[in-house]
């Protein structure tokens, strides 16, 4: 699967962030915490190596609890500051001011020393519609951020007083130009960071189907309330050995919610966008599509 994404605005966002970073005393990263590998922009990274970090853990009430708190300790190891947040909750967000406030502690300690006072200056930054504008709005107690539930809509960076002593900046969510790999693009594209116009929803819908019943096959079939159908030899196409089996599944989804068209056919679109709903929006269960792997981060 070939997914392409860099519209026009990606590269003016970065050009912005480069500009910004230098304003800044500390950078918070917004990663979903169901993939908290393939959330984490690599230019990001680049763009802010030498500022103190912040790592936010967003939509943790969807993930699988023991898996976040790995990721989470894993973070702190690498002297990142870690805070876990549900934005549409509010849970988690008392503990962001603190957090930023803590990895901000050299630059408070020097305002100390030489008797004079200055506001902590935040950039958040993170992928498209990892919650940037909901978690923002929770922290500042407002609605001034754009929110929609779809990739791309900040489009300006945006100041926000928390406090006197805090200042945060929103910018608009970065994808990078070539995903290293394709279990990368399909995660964004599961949840969410990558528009479905621009996909093939079938073919995604199929392939999380797949991975749904790889690691949690008994989540997929207790809100379907069916038994999965056994992966055999014959479910593989014979050119190119592509699975075929997300497409049986999904057509077994169908017929447990009535999705079918004239004729009896099944309707693979309806129930695609059944399937991408209900995970996103966390009803299948608490799942993390990326345990963590031991790795340092």
């Amino acid at each position: 699967m070939n997914i392409n994404w860099y519209p026009g605005h990606m590269t003016k966002t970065r050009r912005m962030m480069a500009e910004t970073i230098k304003m800044v005393d500390v950078v918070c990263e917004l990663f979903d915490a169901r993939i908290p590998v393939s959330s984490r922009n690599p230019d990001i990274l680049e763009l802010t190596a030498e500022k103190p970090r912040v790592v936010i853990l967003n939509r943790a009430d969807q993930a699988d609890p023991t898996e976040t708190k790995k990721w989470a300790d894993a973070f702190k190891k690498s002297g990142c500051g870690v805070i876990e947040t549900d934005a549409k909750s509010g849970r988690g967000i008392d503990s962001f001011a603190p957090a930023v406030m803590s990895a901000a502690a050299e630059k408070l300690a020097r305002l100390a020393e030489n008797e004079r006072f200055g506001a902590i200056r935040a950039m958040i930054v993170g992928v498209p519609n990892v919650g940037k504008s909901s978690l923002i709005n929770r922290i500042h107690g407002s609605k001034r951020a754009k929110t929609e539930d779809r990739p791309g809509v900040t489009r300006s960076k945006q100041w926000f007083y928390i406090d006197k002593g805090l200042e945060l900046l929103d910018t608009p969510g970065i994808l990078w130009p070539k995903f290293e790999d394709e279990i990368t693009g399909l995660n964004l594209a599961f949840t969410g960071a990558i528009r479905d116009e621009i996909l093939d929803i079938e073919t995604i819908a199929a392939k999380l189907a797949e991975k749904l019943a790889e690691i949690c096959p008994e989540k997929l079939e207790e809100r379907f309330k069916l038994t999965l159908p056994e992966k055999t030899e014959e479910m593989f196409e014979l050119a190119g050995g592509g699975s075929i089996y997300g497409a049986v599944l999904l057509e077994e989804l169908a017929k447990k919610r009535g999705c079918v068209i004239s004729g009896g056919e099944t309707d693979y679109h309806r129930i695609s966008v059944i399937l991408l709903d209900e995970f996103r929006g966390g009803k299948i269960g608490r799942i993390t599509l990326e345990p963590f792997d031991g790795r340092e981060v």
